[in-house]
């Protein structure tokens, strides 16, 4: 059963975006958007994974909504007032977790804030209160190599909102990871999701069941075939699935149910047509 939620402003939107590179075309007449969503009682964030076969474009679509390049034709938006994303608006977490080594973990989120144009007294305040949200209070001064995986994982996505305050993009998080990792980070993405009414994470990752299992909509990247059956060239988003719509978002346990393996053999069985 759906759990009741209202959605309501656009907090991200791609309008008629298409990329050419070299001659080729990678993304095609490309429309996508993400709606705030309300549960009245909770405080609810956005998680939207973006799957796709590969090569089919979803780093070149990563890289767009991050404001790291631009598109050949179309708009993209950020937050309520529709502004034109630039980069540094959207924070980026790569898949090594890219860490200043020579500061501490308190002194890394000092330096995003800064960077975000606080003062160095307003820096450490807004550091110190991050490293509250994602429980790194005892790791503040800690070095990178002196933390595990999850946890250089856990500073870079503090770091990121610290930059862009509302929006981050995650490539390829559950990568190389074993069943139980991939289980804590899910839920650490969750967590951080919904620590604010407007933080929206996309997860852009291979893992069909990681992504359905943490996200609230999938976006499904593929490309267009003619009546020969012959591919047009240039990927959009195919398939939009919504799983508050299937109640298949917010539930625990929701990976040991028929109703989402379902969803999963849907979606690997719509890859080899994409």
């Amino acid at each position: 059963m759906a759990i009741p939620c209202e959605y309501r402003e656009v907090i991200l939107k791609a309008a008629d975006v298409s990329l050419t590179l070299g001659g080729n075309v990678i993304l095609r007449d490309l429309n996508l958007e993400i709606r705030d969503l309300f549960r009245p009682g909770c405080v609810t964030g956005q998680v939207v994974g973006l799957l796709g076969p590969s090569g089919i474009g979803k780093t070149r679509l990563f890289r767009l909504l991050a404001g790291i390049d631009k598109p050949n034709k179309g708009t993209i938006t950020i937050g309520p007032k529709a502004i034109p994303v630039e980069r540094g608006m959207v924070g980026v977490v790569a898949q090594n977790y890219p860490l200043f080594e020579h500061r501490t973990v308190a002194g890394n989120l000092e330096l995003a804030a800064r960077c975000a144009g606080l003062s160095r007294q307003d820096a450490a305040a807004r550091a110190y209160e991050y490293l509250k949200r994602f429980n790194l209070e005892e790791r503040a001064g800690l070095y990178p190599c002196q933390l595990s995986g999850g946890q250089r994982q856990r500073v870079a996505i503090a770091q990121q909102f610290l930059c862009s305050e509302h929006f981050v993009l995650m490539d390829e998080p559950f990568s190389g990871l074993d069943l139980i990792a991939v289980d804590k980070v899910s839920k650490m993405i969750s967590e951080v999701a919904n620590s604010d009414e407007l933080n929206t994470v996309i997860v852009v990752t291979h893992d069909i069941q990681a992504a359905v299992a943490v996200a609230d909509t999938i976006w499904l990247l593929g490309r267009d075939r003619d009546e020969h059956g012959k591919i047009i060239p240039g990927a959009r988003v195919k398939t939009t699935y919504n799983l508050v719509e299937r109640g298949l978002a917010w539930r625990e346990g929701i990976a040991d149910t028929p109703e989402f393996m379902d969803l999963v053999r849907e979606i690997r069985a719509a890859f080899p047509s994409l």
